[in-house]
Formats: C-alpha cells, structure tokens, sequence
C-alpha cells in the first residue's frame, strides 16, 4: 500500500498593501517619516523654547575655555574691523570720500558677521551634531534655526559695543535707530533660510564646510563691507548689469539698511533702488524656500 505524502499548500505572502493596512489599523507609522509642512510648522512652534535654551547653552558654552569669555563674542568683530580700517582704509584709501568711515566700516563688519557666521552654522548644523540627531526625535529644522539664533543673540551683545563707538565718533541719536528692528528681523530670515539649504547640502557632502570660507569671503569682499558700492557705481566704466548686481545683492542690501538707519550722514540717496523691497524679498525667498528645501530632506538626516 503506498503512503502518500501530502505536503501543505504553499502560504501567500502577505502583500505591502495589507502590511500599510495592517500597521495603519493598530497606529503604527513608519518611523522617521517626513511630516506633512503644515505638521512640521507645527512641531517646529512646539520646540521654540527648545530652539531658544539650545542658542543661549551654545553661545555660554562658545567661549567658555576663554579667560576673557563673553568678551570676545565684541573683540573678535572689533579685531575684524580694526584690520579691515588698515589694509583698506589706511593702504588702499577706501576710507576717502566716506563720511563717518569707521562706524560705516564697524557698522558693515558686525553686520556681515552676522550673516557669514550663520551661514557657517548652518552648514554644520547637521553634520556636525549626528548624536543628536540620531538619538532624539525632533524636527531637524530647529537646529540651523537655533544656530542663526545664536549668532543673532551674538549680534546683540556686539551692538553695544557698536553704539558706543557711535557716539564717540559724533554720531548722534536719531529715531532712525528704530529701523534697525525691521532690519535685523529681515537679515534674521534670509540667514535662517539660506543656513538651511546649507544645513542639508553640508549634511549629504560634509565636503562642503571646507569650501564655505572661501566663497564667503568672496560675498564680503563685493558686498560693500570696507567701501561703499554707491561711490563705486558712479563709475561711467562699470557695465550697468555689474552695478545692479552689486546693488541687489542680499549682504549688501541688509549692510546697507543698517547704515541708514544708525549713521545720520549715509542718506538714502545711497541706497539701492526699492531697497526695502528688495530685503523684504530676499527674506521671503530664502526663508521660505529654505525651509521648504530643508523639509524635503528630513527623513534622510542622520543616516547612513
């Protein structure tokens, strides 16, 4: 009599459709997924106190090691301005024909920190803070966010020390002080937004925090920070196109608006065309456009 074997009909795999159904069924989601960019806002606002103490905890701990501490977050701009006042004031004589030339050249030198500084940040927002990223659940965003906090924060202990050099230069108190607030709030945005898209570039090539300082360099230098870009566009020789480049430029536009509102002797007459305008767009832009850049990207940091 043979035996028959009967071996069991094979099992059907169960689909990924009936897997999603399954996990969406008992509140499973997959982990590390990108929020929707209203959700994101969202989670954003809830870590705002987050994003305030980690500024502050990192700009106590910057010069921590220091014997001098804070004190350098004012030295370290000074220096910058007291070497740019030599080599391009003194030698190279920018300093003829501008009135007011070392808070003009003060006020450009804190202002471009600002903004190379944040930059900078951003760049290693990321890259630069894998533990963290990898252990804690948050959205990314807060970190290049909280960096340009830092160096806003910075930026303010270094106004007293740019006040002061104000008056001492004859500079006096003026109501157009008060513009600096829509200024800084401005600059604040478009650092904020081009951080981010540096944030997620420097996080998939690290590559890229060693190229930074030069192209910054290169954005100070025809951003008007040690001269001024209205004597330089009265140049019958300068093609228009390079004029209205160097006038539409974001570090300029911001430099500038922070003379006018501090130094009663730079007009707005220099003052790029529609100068508001133009700030208030290049804060959009970036703003937005970073943040939506970097939002894209956020399931992907820290992996790998």
């Amino acid at each position: 009599m043979s035996q028959v074997l009967h071996t069991p009909p094979p099992t059907r795999a169960p689909a990924d459709d009936d897997l999603a159904a399954l996990a969406a069924r008992h509140g499973l989601s997959v982990s590390g997924a990108r929020p929707t960019l209203p959700e994101y806002v969202r989670q954003l606002w809830a870590r705002r106190h987050f994003i305030g103490a980690f500024a502050t905890a990192k700009l106590t701990a910057q010069y921590s090691q220091a014997k001098l501490g804070q004190v350098w977050q004012v030295m370290t701009p000074l220096l910058n301005a007291a070497v740019y006042y030599f080599i391009f004031g003194v030698l190279l004589g920018t300093k003829h024909g501008v009135p007011d030339y070392i808070p003009f050249l003060v006020t450009g030198v804190f202002i471009w920190t600002f903004t190379q500084s944040s930059i900078m940040a951003g760049t290693r927002a990321i890259s630069g803070n894998l533990g963290l990223v990898r252990a804690l659940h948050f959205p990314r965003a807060a970190l290049p966010i909280s960096f340009c906090l830092q160096q806003l924060q910075q930026l303010l202990f270094s106004m007293a020390a740019l006040v002061v050099i104000l008056l001492c230069f004859g500079v006096p108190v003026s109501v157009s002080w008060v513009l600096a607030v829509p200024a800084l709030v401005l600059q604040f945005t478009f650092n904020a937004g081009v951080s981010m898209i540096m944030a997620r570039m420097g996080a998939k090539t690290p590559d890229i925090a060693q190229l930074m300082p030069f192209v910054l360099r290169t954005w100070m230098y025809v951003s008007g920070v040690m001269w001024s870009i209205d004597k330089l566009a009265d140049k019958d020789d300068l093609p228009r196109i390079v004029t209205v480049l160097l006038e539409i430029n974001p570090a300029a536009v911001y430099i500038d608006l922070m003379r006018f509102a501090l130094i009663d002797s730079f007009h707005a007459s220099q003052l790029p065309p529609h100068v508001w305008a133009a700030a208030i767009g290049w804060a959009l832009a970036a703003g937005i456009g970073g943040f939506i850049y970097f939002w894209k990207a956020e399931e992907t940091y820290g992996r790998g």
